[in-house]
C-alpha cells in the first residue's frame, strides 16, 4: 500500500473521491428526472 500512494498523492485521491461521489449524484439525480417524467 506504501508503493500505491507514493505514486498517487493524497489529494488526487481526495479529488477521485469527489468526482465519483458527485457523478453518482448527477447520475441519480438524471435517472429521478427520467422516472419522474416517465409517470406523468
Amino acid at each position: 500500500m506504501k508503493d500505491l500512494e507514493e505514486k498517487f498523492p493524497r489529494a488526487l485521491w481526495v479529488r477521485l473521491f469527489v468526482y465519483v461521489v458527485v457523478g453518482h449524484v448527477f447520475a441519480g439525480f438524471i435517472y429521478l428526472l427520467f422516472a419522474l417524467g416517465a409517470k406523468q
